[in-house]
C-alpha cells in the first residue's frame, strides 16, 4: 500500500509528523503539500490528494486541515472518493470497515499526535466488510 498525504497550513505540523512515522514504518508516502506553515488553501490539497487516490491502485490518502472539515469536503467532491473525518481510532476503523473510506481526514487543531497515529494505524490495517455495506456505498455517488 502507498499513502498520498496533504494538508493546509493548519495541518502542516501533524502532516510532517505522520509522514515521518509512516516512513519509519516502511510505508511509501507521497507528500502533495503544503510545505510550510504559511497560509495555504485547503481545497488545493484536498483535490490533489483525491485525484492521486483515484488514479492509482493500492493507494490511500491522508488529509489534514485545522478542523478537518474543509479539506474533507473538497476531497469528497470527487466521484469515487470516500474521505472520512476521524478523530479517534474507533471512527477510523468503522470508516474502513463500513464505508470503505479511501482517505482518512484528521482535524489538525483538535487531535493529539498519539490519537492521530492510532487513527492512521487502524485506517491502514482494517478492511472493508462488504455485504450490506457495499449496497450502501453504491448509493453514495450520484451523477
Amino acid at each position: 500500500m502507498k499513502i498520498v498525504i496533504g494538508s493546509d497550513h493548519a495541518g502542516f505540523e501533524l502532516k510532517e509528523q505522520l509522514r515521518t512515522y509512516l516512513t519509519e514504518k516502511g510505508i511509501p508516502t507521497t507528500d502533495k503539500g503544503c510545505y510550510s506553515t504559511e497560509r495555504a488553501d485547503y481545497p488545493d490539497y484536498g483535490h490533489v490528494v483525491a485525484l492521486e487516490v483515484l488514479s492509482k491502485t493500492d493507494t490511500q490518502g491522508i488529509l489534514i486541515c485545522g478542523s478537518g472539515n474543509g479539506i474533507n469536503m473538497s476531497a469528497n467532491k470527487h466521484k469515487g472518493i470516500r474521505a472520512a473525518l476521524c478523530w479517534n481510532a474507533e471512527i477510523a476503523s468503522l470508516a474502513r470497515q463500513h464505508n470503505n473510506a479511501n482517505i482518512l481526514t484528521l482535524p489538525g487543531r483538535y487531535i493529539t499526535l498519539e490519537e492521530a497515529i492510532k487513527c492512521v494505524d487502524v485506517f491502514l490495517t482494517q478492511t472493508f466488510e462488504g455485504g450490506r455495506h457495499q449496497q450502501r456505498i453504491e448509493k453514495i455517488d450520484k451523477d
